[in-house]
């Protein structure tokens, strides 16, 4: 028998999309019951019902695996915010947003605090979640640009990702209650589009 095909005996099928997606959501259900510093690779190995080599041969570490389940189970997609209008394509946003209040508000929180005092986690969030993400939510005005909604891409673009989500995740801190619809929608209509229609 050849070394290839010695090779070829042993390895293990690839994970199909379900089961990664599956895996991750677990990995989030974890890091919302024990917060980041206590998670540990044997836990989530355990609670995705997998082998800590399983892991590893995906992700190289703690950081990168917290990091691509943060992306993957984002509450906004992409492919799921194109209503055909920019004010239409931000109540989307607002609205799945608001959904997930409750259960991201708190879980964001603690994310914050282990991305200042780690170096890995916070490198891996910002290549994995945050520069992908961004570009997502972008999206939605350079869409507009593109209808002719807009007559070029305003610079308050680049604060959009931010405003909206601190907006959604300092409520609590500020207003004593989560961000729900309604008051992401004055969000939307009294700062976001004046700021995005001032080209």
């Amino acid at each position: 028998m050849s070394d290839d095909a010695g090779d070829a005996s042993v390895r293990r099928p690839r994970m199909t999309p379900e089961r990664v997606m599956d895996l991750l959501a677990a990995v989030m259900d974890a890091v919302r019951e024990v917060g980041y510093e206590d998670l540990s690779m044997d836990l989530v190995a355990s609670r995705a019902r997998c082998s800590k080599a399983t892991l590893y041969r995906q992700w190289s570490g703690k950081p990168q695996l917290v990091a691509a389940a943060l992306y993957a189970t984002r509450p906004l997609k992409a492919e799921d915010v194109n209503s055909g209008t920019l004010r239409g394509d931000l109540l989307t946003m607002i609205g799945l947003l608001a959904s997930q209040a409750e259960k991201d508000t708190a879980l964001f929180a603690a994310l914050g605090h282990a991305v200042l005092t780690d170096d890995d986690l916070a490198m891996a969030v910002r290549t994995t979640l945050v520069e992908p993400w961004f570009a997502d939510l972008v999206g939605v005005v350079d869409r507009a640009v593109e209808r002719g909604e807009l007559a070029s891409r305003p610079a308050a673009a680049d604060f959009l990702p931010e405003l909206l989500l601190s907006v959604t995740f300092a409520r609590p801190l500020f207003g004593g209650g989560l961000a729900d619809t309604d008051y992401l929608t004055r969000c939307v209509d009294q700062v976001l589009l004046p700021a995005l229609r001032q080209v």
